[in-house]
């Protein structure tokens, strides 16, 4: 597990094969735009980047499908993305504006 600022996609690919296969779970802190990856759950990642000064509130969890492009890369689903206080009643990602913030910020740390 570790946090990136950048990341190459063979690296994500790599990452893949060795753990889920097609997919690696990533937690974004969309303000801080870095990315936390490689671990088997969600809320690892999540606590790392908490014991390194990000703030709940910027915190997404995501699954990463290194090997598709376009809207099946990026998916919006993790546990710890219920956030009632927040007005995210689901596992997903509910405000539009908070999964571009994600995007953008996969996009700019994801060298492809």
């Amino acid at each position: 597990m570790k946090i990136v600022n950048n990341i190459l996609l063979s690296e994500l690919k790599e990452m893949a094969e060795k753990g889920f296969g097609s997919m690696v779970k990533a937690v974004v802190d969309v303000e801080k735009e870095i990315i936390a990856v490689d671990a088997e759950l969600h809320s690892d990642e999540e606590a790392l980047l908490l014991e390194n000064g990000s703030r709940q509130k910027d915190l997404w969890g995501i699954n990463l499908y290194p090997g598709a492009s376009g809207d099946n890369f990026i998916e919006f689903d993790s546990m710890i993305n219920l956030r009632p206080s927040q007005g995210n009643m689901s596992r997903g990602v509910d405000n539009p504006e908070a999964r571009e913030k994600i995007t953008a910020a996969v996009n700019k740390i994801i060298k492809r």
